[in-house]
């Protein structure tokens, strides 16, 4: 990709985002993994011979804006931290597939769940089917797995035993948030204390999640720096944590509609409980802005997710993931916009 396709393509917060070349050329070579795993499931979801047209499935046309930089920040996060720990281009082009798959199996998990239309893996079915779309998107991007890893082993890239390790790895990294999602499935019946949800919910639900990219790092990269990986999973494990914390602000509704976790929600239970009492005479409908009708609970919650996104990004960028000189606050603030937060940003004055 090249330098223009780049900055036109940064719009919003990713302007911040995008300074030095370290992230430039994580964003480029994630869009190669992320056309790779396209092009090699395009290649697997089609129709049987035989098979009546009216009832075939191939994968749909995936939109430009699948590639957008801003879409992408998470993913070019994850990608960059190869970069600085000098991973081969080989094998970190692999990861960055990996990655892929891992949010392919994550968002459709989340769009099957949660009654979501949030498409990463495009395909074409008959009817306006939502539910067999995810399905056969799970089931997909298990095939592209398989064929990703045997390439790996069949051109040096990955040893056998390496390759049955993270396709057995790429499972169970994945259970401990699974099991965390099943326990909210029928809904929670109490709130557990802010400090429960804030050190165990969360590191199940995200934290964890953003841990993932280091899943064939842990198990291939034997000879990187051991600290300077311990240290990069940190930051982005408090970075992950502290995007939770701004989502709990952003969906207080759905969250005490569905009856899920929610920091502030545990927060209200403890100390303001005839607030939820209130609310459960109310028709609250789960796309609300909630987070207004108890401004000063969503403002302190959301001043400790910018603090921690302030800590991550000065983690981050002590290890050279970002470019030194860059306001690591502004970095922070800039994810209020990415995780359609804008509006309380502008009240709780962070910048």
């Amino acid at each position: 990709m090249s330098k223009n396709r780049i900055e036109s393509s940064s719009p919003g917060p990713l302007g911040i985002w995008g300074a030095g070349r370290l992230l430039a050329q994580a964003l480029s070579e994630q869009e190669s993994c992320m056309r790779s795993v396209y092009a090699l499931a395009g290649e697997i979801v089609r129709p049987p011979a035989g098979a009546p047209p009216e009832y075939s499935v191939r994968m749909g046309e995936i939109p430009a804006a699948f590639f957008a930089a801003r879409r992408n920040i998470f993913s070019t996060l994850f990608y960059s931290t190869y970069l600085v720990l000098d991973i081969p281009q080989p094998r970190r082009l692999l990861y960055g597939k990996l990655n892929h798959l891992f949010r392919i199996w994550v968002t459709s998990a989340d769009n099957l769940l949660d009654g979501e239309d949030k498409c990463v893996l495009p395909l074409a079915l008959p009817g306006t089917s939502r539910v067999m779309r995810e399905v056969v998107a799970l089931m997909a991007a298990d095939r592209v797995l398989w064929h990703l890893l045997g390439e790996a082993v069949a051109d040096g890239t990955l040893t056998a035993p390496q390759s049955n390790a993270l396709a057995d790895e790429s499972l169970r990294c994945l259970l401990p948030s699974a099991a965390q999602e099943a326990s909210e499935e029928g809904g929670v019946t109490s709130r557990p204390a802010p400090e429960y949800v804030l050190d165990t919910i969360h590191v199940l639900k995200t934290g964890l999640l953003f841990n993932i990219p280091f899943t064939g790092v842990d198990i291939v990269e034997l000879d990187i720096n051991r600290d300077r990986l311990a240290r990069l999973k940190k930051a982005l494990l408090l970075f992950g944590g502290a995007c939770q914390i701004l989502d709990d602000v952003r969906d207080i509704a759905r969250d005490f509609v569905e009856r899920r976790h929610n920091y502030v929600l545990s927060v209200l239970a403890r100390e303001r409980p005839e607030i939820l009492e209130s609310w459960s005479r109310r028709d609250i409908k789960a796309g609300d802005r909630l987070y207004f009708d108890v401004l000063p609970a969503s403002l302190a919650a959301a001043r400790l997710g910018y603090q921690r996104l302030t800590a991550a990004c000065a983690a981050l960028q002590d290890e050279g993931v970002i470019l030194s000189g860059v306001p690591v606050a502004r970095m922070a603030y800039s994810m209020f916009a990415t995780l359609d937060l804008e509006d309380i940003a502008h009240v709780s004055a962070l910048a």
